[in-house]
């Protein structure tokens, strides 16, 4: 049989469900009979003084004395332990109600403490705090007090585990009492054992200054009986490259790049242009509504406040249409009329460089010629009272700073940079 293509087991290993966390792993025996245990508890808090507190204080105590350890109690206690879905909890208890029925009835003066009853003593599934294994052997430092209390006993209060101990932080060996390096014993007896962190500047240490280290850490060194910092930038060979500053702190170093930007000098020499800051670098770039030049960011921003606006027309193909006296849109020296490989190119009042402007502010009607009706919608009187169809304009693809024409022609869409100045020479192309 021929194996699966490995983009279908692929795609098939994506909508298998992912495996089980490790808090939905199933629960153990001790911890099942924990969880009941405490929601008996809870139970018992509950009915406590259930349907009591009326007032007649004679009455409510020989009542209360029956209710204690009543039935009754108890039944209203179990019908509160097990959620409708919990399956385990119902299976459990429907096992061992008749040894809580006897405990409750029984034995609960005797042995108040449920869980060691139930869970250790009864079922044994749990050992007490302080023991491990199937047999509830002591920790490693005894049962009263596991791992010297400077660390968690593996397995404590359950019947797994070896009872071998995870030290906390600052704490290493068997129990859990001596001092790993970079920490000294600030106590330690038959039965406490505390560590205390040395001064960061010793690897190991008898006390807490930078005076009492038996080693100097990383980046420090011994001087007149102390470690003290090293000045790394200070170095004959700086660590840091040409393009950073070098900064000291306590046991290393920082290398920071120097913002040629923020300098006294200026970076970016050119009229009007931005210098942005890079890591070991600068860039300098001109402003929006600037041209980038060899010698200066020129502006192209239309005269009078005006802004340049993208504005895009839906456009079938028409035979090139040039410019009277122009040579064509590729030129760089064309204004009105624009056209490139056939589609239409709107005329607007826009700039074609710093020193020239378009007059004409209509759009062609030779263009328009045989354009479907919906781009040639409704008609606005231009500035000088000639009426100028109105266009249906879509989402502007972008905008590029007219250089030349003024416009730029892709995939049958006009994108076209158009003025929208208030002078008086200028039309404001509003789209419909």
């Amino acid at each position: 049989m021929r194996s699966p293509a490995p983009t279908a087991l692929g795609l098939l290993l994506l909508l298998l469900p992912p495996p089980p966390a490790e808090a939905a792993k199933k629960a153990t025996p001790c911890k099942r009979c924990r969880e009941l245990v405490d929601k008996f508890n809870r139970g018992m808090v509950d009915t406590a003084k259930k349907n009591f507190g009326g007032g007649n204080t004679a009455w409510e105590e020989k009542s209360l004395s029956k209710y204690e350890f009543s039935e009754v109690r108890l039944l209203e206690i179990t019908e509160g332990l097990c959620g409708s879905s919990d399956f385990e909890c119902h299976s459990l208890l429907e096992e061992h109600e008749g040894h809580l029925e006897a405990w409750w009835l029984r034995l609960k003066k005797d042995f108040p403490d449920l869980f060691e009853w139930f869970c250790v003593k009864t079922l044994k599934v749990c050992c007490s705090p302080g023991t491990y294994g199937p047999d509830c052997l002591p920790c490693q430092g005894g049962s009263q007090r596991p791992c010297s209390g400077n660390g968690h006993c593996s397995g404590d209060g359950s019947r797994q585990g070896d009872g071998s101990c995870q030290c906390h932080l600052g704490y290493q060996g068997a129990t859990c009492s001596d001092c790993m390096d970079g920490y000294f014993s600030s106590l330690r007896n038959e039965t406490h054992s505390i560590c205390t962190a040395c001064d960061e500047s010793c690897k190991t240490c008898t006390g807490p200054s930078n005076r009492d280290c038996g080693q100097c850490a990383v980046g420090w060194a011994q001087e007149d009986g102390a470690c003290m910092d090293v000045d790394e930038c200070a170095a004959d060979t700086p660590p840091c490259g040409n393009q950073q500053y070098c900064e000291n702190v306590n046991g290393s170093f920082v290398c920071e790049d120097v913002d040629e930007c923020a300098g006294p000098e200026k970076a970016c020499a050119r009229q009007h242009e931005n210098c942005y800051n890079t890591p070991g670098s600068f860039v300098c770039v001109c402003p929006e509504g600037f041209e980038d030049t060899e010698d200066a960011c020129v502006q192209t921003q239309a005269p009078g406040g005006g802004e340049w606006q993208a504005l895009a027309v839906h456009v079938r193909k028409l035979p090139a249409v040039r410019p009277e006296g122009g040579d064509g849109w590729g030129s760089g020296q064309t204004g009105g009329e624009a056209c490139l490989w056939g589609a239409l190119a709107v005329t607007a009042p826009w700039e074609v460089g710093p020193r020239r402007r378009v007059r004409d502010p209509g759009v062609s009607r030779r263009a328009l010629r045989g354009l479907p009706e919906s781009p040639r919608a409704a008609a606005a009187p231009s500035p000088e009272g000639r009426s100028v169809p109105s266009l249906h304009f879509q989402r502007p693809l972008g905008c590029v700073p007219p250089v030349s024409a003024g416009g730029l022609c892709l995939r049958g869409l006009l994108v076209a940079c158009v003025s929208v100045s208030e002078s008086p020479s200028s039309y404001k192309v509003a789209p419909q």
